[in-house]
């Protein structure tokens, strides 16, 4: 079977060149503003949108992050309302690979058949389950699997060679590697032990690799592009949109444009990283 995520990587690789992960939160920091921005990434240079599914205790998600599923979830944002706005993009983008982000809890809440059947019915093409490790793949991913959904793992600096096939095992659609040890937007990586992880990776599986975690600029995704698949960015993306809320944190007529203005941005380096490399 062929998902979105496999066919928008196959075609970023006949064009030569590494894609755009844009991360944001679902109702952030409302309902409308969210959708405002989930309907303008890719025009704006997103390949593949990450979209959050608001939660109260994140494990891997850094203050920028944390903070913004807060705001959702004050706004009413539920899992039920992630799913409907991923439909309601749907209607105008058909070709968009969209994956979830987030935490198990809310997923088991909800009921995992009944999650699978909505995502799939929403036109949800992958998950990505922070806190799910392969040892409860029966959870979650091997149900996803077999409901027409990639399920994305992560891979990070200290998953060693031993280790690695385990993490790989179910993984489809993409490896997501960590490129820092720690929480999303903590620190810069180091690009060069970045494009040497991603190497390491690739001699253990032929799915794409795309890297996050610590990306805040064009230069940074440039960087990351020369060696990655794909760069992921998320926690920039969140503090663009935070700089452009009002005194009360509400959405203001620049909040889309702050989004997508960095995007641009973003897609630009990614899209020129491996020409200037040449």
């Amino acid at each position: 079977m062929t998902t979105r995520l496999d066919t928008r990587f196959a075609d970023l690789a006949r064009e030569g060149r590494a894609g755009l992960v844009t991360y944001v939160m679902a109702g952030d920091p409302d309902r409308e503003t969210a959708r405002a921005i989930l309907k303008a990434l890719p025009g704006a240079g997103a390949d593949v949108i990450e979209f959050g599914m608001p939660f109260t205790d994140p494990m891997a998600d850094g203050p920028s992050i944390q903070a913004a599923g807060l705001r959702s979830l004050a706004g009413g944002q539920t899992l039920k309302k992630t799913l409907e706005d991923i439909a309601w993009f749907r209607e105008g983008d058909a070709a968009t690979p969209i994956v979830l982000m987030g935490y198990f809890n809310p997923i088991y809440i909800y009921g995992v058949e009944r999650f699978l059947a909505d995502a799939k019915a929403a036109g949800i093409d992958g998950l990505i389950v922070v806190d799910l490790p392969p040892e409860e793949d029966s959870e979650l991913c091997i149900p996803a699997l077999k409901a027409g959904l990639n399920f994305i793992r992560l891979a990070t600096p200290t998953t060693d060679d031993r280790r690695l096939p385990t993490v790989l095992g179910n993984t489809s659609g993409f490896v997501y590697y960590v490129s820092i040890t720690g929480i999303t937007g903590a620190a810069t990586p180091d690009f060069g032990k970045t494009a040497e992880a991603v190497a390491r990776i690739k001699r253990h599986t032929d799915l794409p690799v795309a890297v996050g975690f610590g990306v805040k600029n064009a230069d940074h995704a440039s960087a990351v592009a020369r060696g990655a698949d794909a760069v992921v960015v998320g926690s920039a993306l969140v503090e663009a949109l935070k700089g452009s809320l009002d005194a009360e944190g509400k959405a203001t007529a620049g909040t889309v444009g702050a989004v997508t203005g960095l995007v641009g941005s973003l897609a630009s380096g990614v899209r020129h990283a491996r020409k200037a490399a040449e």
